[in-house]
């Protein structure tokens, strides 16, 4: 099979770790998706790469960056992209351009602003551009179930990047949870440090918030353990704790922590019904120890499951750090190989891309169809719509102080 060609749209901290003029503060100090999509090149599954961001004048600092966090640790790893727009150059609208240059069947990876990840998907659909997003999807349901639309049109294949889908012991997780009977109570928790309300400042509380950027990750994991048992959404109350984000310089309508309290029935049995609660915050201890607090309680009639999976069993303790440290390597593992390449093909952060790169090959061969990943239960838009539609219910639930409906009839969603 060819390789695939990717433009990355998103130049910041998960694209290539570079935030505020350095490396970030966070445990993606050389990013996530660069880095693995510059190793998927070397093994011969990525062709060109490029990459847009709205000013280009920050390249010539990010080119320097990958080249001394990447290819002088990863044994000369080559860090080369075409860039969009020219380093003395801004412009919102970058992405058209580099989109244009592309050619149907290559891809995208998309990790900008949640508002902007519709109207740029959407152009790449329109193009026959195979389409990477990172959760949340869309904000909107109505948007989600638009680029659904656009991308049977266009037979293109679009992803979202729920990669604890990939964490082993969420994996396992979902497999048992099949055997464990009615679905009857989930709850979940994932928190990261108040030092990301720096990072995100420009958007947090106006653009999106914490729901859309932490929930969306065990909504999607409850979403993909019940679903298959028959289990959809009915309805979303939301409530939300106020004062330390706003304190620390953000935006007066940013909430430091928001819980969704979720009702599923299963459909063929209305009788049968379960509550989910979904919390999550990012004003946590500056010291917490983990970057991502991240934990969930699964309950069911004939047993329960829980996973925690903040400590790890890895502790580390460093003079420089202050305090124990609880490191994920499961999920991007940066220390080298013997050999000194780059080592971390078996973390779920990097499975997450390399699933959509071999599933973007098998349909540019023509040995898949984009309805084939659909039912291989990969998160597809189709497979991700009650993700979105219970994210966007929660937000309209704090902004309209009401408990939201969801309704789905012969295959279409909506709020009520």
């Amino acid at each position: 099979m060819k390789p695939l060609n990717v433009l990355m749209v998103g130049t910041g901290e998960y694209t290539t770790g570079f935030v505020g003029g350095g490396a970030s503060g966070s445990d993606k100090k050389v990013g996530v998706v660069g880095l693995t999509l510059f190793d998927l090149r070397r093994r011969g599954k990525v062709g060109k790469l490029g990459m847009v961001g709205v000013n280009g004048t920050k390249f010539p600092a990010i080119r320097e960056h990958l080249h001394k966090n990447i290819s002088l640790v990863y044994n000369n790893l080559d860090t080369s992209f075409e860039s969009y727009p020219a380093d003395d150059k801004v412009d919102p609208e970058a992405y058209k351009t580099a989109i244009d240059t592309l050619s149907p069947g290559d891809a995208i990876t998309i990790f900008t602003p949640d508002t902007t990840h519709y109207p740029i998907a959407l152009y790449a659909i329109e193009r026959g551009v195979h389409v990477l997003i990172t959760k949340p999807a869309v904000k909107l349901l109505e948007h989600h179930l638009s680029l659904l639309e656009a991308a049977e049109k266009h037979g293109v294949f679009v992803y979202v990047e729920h990669h604890k889908r990939y964490d082993p012991a969420y994996w396992d997780a979902r497999a048992r949870a099949r055997k464990l009977g009615d679905f009857n109570y989930f709850y979940s928790y994932m928190s990261q440090p108040k030092f990301q309300l720096e990072t995100f400042k420009a958007w947090a509380g106006t653009d999106s918030d914490i729901s859309y950027y932490l929930n969306s990750h065990h909504v999607d994991i409850c979403d993909s353990m019940v679903s298959q048992l028959g289990y959809v959404p009915v309805k979303v109350s939301a409530s939300a704790s106020k004062g330390v984000a706003t304190s620390l310089g953000c935006h007066e309508s940013t909430e430091d922590t928001i819980s969704l309290l979720v009702h599923w029935e299963k459909k063929d049995d209305p009788s049968k019904q379960a509550t989910a609660v979904y919390t999550a915050s990012w004003t946590a201890p500056q010291r917490a120890g983990v970057h991502s607090n991240q934990y969930f309680h699964y309950l069911a009639s004939g047993g329960e499951i829980t996973v925690n999976q903040a400590k790890r069993g890895y502790d580390v303790a460093e003079d420089a750090a202050g305090q124990l440290v609880w490191y994920n390597p499961f999920y991007m593992r940066y220390a080298p190989d013997e050999d000194g390449n780059f080592n971390g093909q078996s973390g779920y952060g990097y499975v997450s891309f390399e699933k959509f790169v071999d599933a973007c090959r098998a349909i540019n061969a023509g040995e898949l169809k984009p309805a084939d990943l659909d039912a291989k239960g990969l998160p597809t838009l189709r497979n991700t719509i009650a993700t979105t539609a219970i994210l966007e219910a929660g937000r309209r639930s704090l902004d309209e102080g009401r408990q939201v409906l969801i309704e789905c009839k012969g295959g279409a969603w909506k709020l009520v």
